[in-house]
């Protein structure tokens, strides 16, 4: 059974002004792409075929892991993600950010900086971790599954996310993707599931 690149869950130019057509055409287009290409590669004519990504991700290493988890990450981002989002939750989920961080403004505050401290490429992410929501970064293909987390949200701080667009602001990215981009029902529903 070979891994399909998802599509998105929205038109490719439904991001724009704040994460443009091209940055897509590339990121999802192309990145996406290309790990979801070379785990097909990887897995073909092997035990790990018949697998589910999860499945692979947790007994893997070295390149079946990054590109098996780069498919994963990749394809929740696109999730976090919504036309017309941000801003602050509401409900039950808005009372569990407040409850573990003090406020969605504090919340807000430390997921940038586990976003902007990320050294080089990587993630940002709220998970619930069996104690309460916290924040964690990953680098590189690394992600909250491997570390007995289960991710509700992240912002990915690759370079080749926002670079098209911002240039080297990654600062500016986070903030325009907490603004106005963040798919809350998405993060509820993690939060739920």
């Amino acid at each position: 059974m070979a891994f399909e690149l998802p599509a998105l869950p929205y038109a490719q130019d439904a991001l724009a002004p704040h994460i443009s057509a091209e940055t897509l055409e590339y990121h999802y287009g192309k990145h996406h792409k290309t790990y979801v290409d070379n785990l097909n590669k990887l897995v073909d004519g092997t035990d790990n075929a018949s697998k589910s990504l999860e499945e692979i991700i947790m007994s893997s290493e070295a390149g079946l892991f990054n590109n098996s988890a780069q498919v994963w990450n990749h394809t929740f981002f696109w999730n976090c993600l919504t036309p017309n989002g941000g801003g602050a939750p509401t409900g039950e989920l808005a009372d569990r950010i407040n409850s573990s961080f003090g406020s969605y403004e504090d919340f807000k505050a430390q997921i940038t900086e586990a976003g902007l401290t990320q050294f080089g490429s990587g993630w940002a992410w709220l998970v619930e971790d069996g104690s309460g929501l916290s924040i964690m970064k990953t680098p590189n293909a690394d992600l909250p599954m491997k570390h007995s987390a289960k991710a509700l949200f992240t912002i990915d701080v690759w370079e080749h996310a926002y670079y098209i667009d911002y240039r080297n602001a990654r600062a500016k990215f986070i903030e325009v993707v907490l603004d106005n981009l963040v798919n809350w029902d998405f993060v509820a529903a993690n939060l739920a599931a």
